[in-house]
């Protein structure tokens, strides 16, 4: 794609420059404040070479939008000794962090613009060149000017498992009611050369340059290669590239703009359209009467909104699922364990567990954990058992409680994203992000297209987490309904655990066949080869707790630990 690029193309007089380039800026100004109240996301990404200007394009837009509703997120170099001691360490975990992780976490929220100087491409591009040549500086062999050693198919198969991820990121970023759009600005060897010589000749730029970033000039055909093979593997409908003359400064604003312009006319409109068809739909129901309903039926005696419409979960996903998938008919309600052999299993289990995390630790393999399950079903004292089994220091419990205003405004993944174990500790999830195909589905809190998408967008991101090196175990804690029941009633004549119980539990309980309906489907579409579910047979909860305990051993184990 690269070779589309025309950098010979004749200069911009300084007035016609001007006067473009700021009937575009002020139009794209006024843009951005309707886009802030209309909930739009703009996501602005600048790759291209080192020395390209990319730095100061994005400082050229800064000064003139509003920074109340614009942030840049800075990639940072890429770390060849990390990733060389992952590599070494052979337990395929690709870093301390997930690859996409930084640029979830600077991802600003719907209305707002997020500025990427540099970003999951340049990342990409770098581990491909590590993995391929042990390094970012490709070492040629001797007598043979112009060829080097490394493994291309490694490269292009790192280049590949990363061009997913950003895929699933930036088709999930659209849906969601995010624009992006990406920018790479290319320049010529020559002219990268002579860029980064003169920023590091002169002394108040020179510390932008280092070493090894000179060293990289003669590097170029080799990062030519690659850049365009990701180039041509990402020109995504929902979003394409645009490519820019980096050499020719006044040219590249122009497109610049204009390119942002268009993106931010293109998502209001369809912002709008998708409001219009929403007030119809919503005029269209109120005038339909069913005549076999009642007239007030819709609505109970305090005025509360009718139940919302039944959603019919997708067929399949695009990720492979495994043929046993759980279901609830297939759960043995009657396992059990008596209280000597709970003892016993449960002290030689926490035993092995917690000199299997020490090992963990050391080899640097992140470990998450994640419950679901039925309220009153005994996730709280599962959870208890795995941490008392840990180093204090190793581990976070997760909860999810109701969304605050700053997640609701950000995509529904955004706060797992940026709740993530460090490589070599524990991340204990209690309730997770499957709440969308849950509570959200059942409660009508999520529309049906977004409904539809977030199976495979869950399953994008547990498979991310698993690239990374993840130990992912999800479980489902099940209890017969006669067995809640019984701890629901306990719970509320008990002063000391009538907190534990509110009217919410109750409400749930009544809506168990539109919550059973949830999890046989949720069981169906994200029961992954690479992230399966788990039950946990709970009316014993002894029992449970001693299977996920023995599960968490087994699954270390599997992964070449030893305690």
């Amino acid at each position: 794609m690269l070779d589309q690029v025309n950098l010979n193309q004749p200069d911009i007089d300084k007035g016609t420059y001007k006067e473009t380039h700021d009937a575009l800026i002020e139009r794209l100004v006024t843009l951005q404040q309707q886009a802030r109240l209309q909930g739009v996301g703009l996501v602005v990404l600048f790759e291209g070479w080192n020395g390209a200007g990319k730095g100061s394009r994005i400082s050229d837009l800064m000064f003139n939008l509003d920074a109340r509703a614009t942030s840049v997120h800075v990639t940072g170099d890429f770390d060849v000794d990390e990733a060389r001691a992952f590599s070494d360490a052979g337990h395929n975990v690709t870093g301390y962090w997930p690859f996409m992780q930084q640029f979830w976490q600077a991802l600003g929220p719907r209305g707002a613009i997020t500025f990427y100087d540099r970003g999951w491409y340049s990342v990409a591009a770098e581990r491909a060149m590590c993995r391929a040549f042990g390094g970012l500086n490709p070492k040629r062999k001797e007598g043979k000017k112009g060829t080097v050693q490394g493994d291309q198919l490694a490269a292009r198969k790192e280049a590949g498992v990363c061009l997913a991820s950003i895929r699933e990121f930036e088709r999930g970023l659209v849906d969601d009611g995010y624009e992006v759009v990406k920018f790479f600005i290319h320049v010529s060897a020559e002219g990268q050369r002579e860029r980064l010589e003169r920023l590091a000749a002169d002394p108040t730029t020179a510390w932008r340059v280092d070493k090894k970033r000179l060293e990289r000039i003669g590097n170029y055909e080799y990062a030519y290669s690659i850049y365009d093979l990701m180039l041509e593997g990402s020109n995504f409908a929902f979003a394409p590239w645009t490519l820019v003359n980096g050499e020719d400064k006044r040219r590249a604003n122009i497109v610049i703009a204009q390119t942002l312009v268009r993106a931010l006319e293109s998502a209001l409109a369809r912002k709008e359209a998708a409001n219009s068809a929403k007030v119809a739909s919503a005029v269209d129901s109120a005038n339909v009467v069913d005549a076999s309903t009642p007239a007030d039926a819709s609505a109970s005696a305090d005025g509360a909104a009718k139940q919302p419409p039944r959603f019919a979960a997708p067929a399949t996903s695009r990720f492979h699922l495994v043929d046993d998938a759980p279901t609830l008919a297939g759960v043995d309600h009657s396992l059990s364990l008596s209280p000597e052999e709970y003892k016993d299993e449960l002290k030689s289990l926490q035993k092995r567990l917690f000199r299997l995390e020490n090992n963990m630790y050391q080899a640097r393999i992140p470990l998450m954990v994640m419950y679901e399950g039925w309220d009153a079903a005994g996730k709280g004292g599962n959870i208890k058992r795995v941490a008392q089994s840990l180093d204090a220091r190793a581990y976070t419990i997760f909860p999810s409680p109701a969304p605050t205003a700053p997640e609701l405004a950000h995509p529904h993944l955004w706060r797992y994203w940026t709740r993530l174990p460090k490589a070599g500790h524990v991340g204990i999830y209690d309730r997770s992000w499957y709440g969308r195909v849950l509570v959200e589905r059942v409660e009508g809190y999520a529309s049906p297209e977004r409904l539809t998408q977030a199976y495979d967008e869950i399953n994008a991101f547990e498979k991310d987490l698993v690239d990374w090196g993840a130990i992912l175990l999800k479980f489902w804690v099940e209890v017969s309904p006669d067995e809640q029941l019984r701890r629901f009633e306990e719970r509320q004549s008990n002063p000391a655990k009538q907190w534990k119980i509110t009217d919410d539990d109750w409400r749930n309980r009544e809506k168990y066949p539109q919550y059973k309906e949830a999890i046989e489907d949720m069981f169906r579409l994200t029961s992954t080869s690479f992230a399966p579910w788990i039950i946990l047979e709970s009316d014993d909860k002894r029992y449970a707790r001693v299977k996920a305990l023995r599960t968490i051993v087994a699954a270390l184990e599997d992964a070449g630990l030893s305690d």
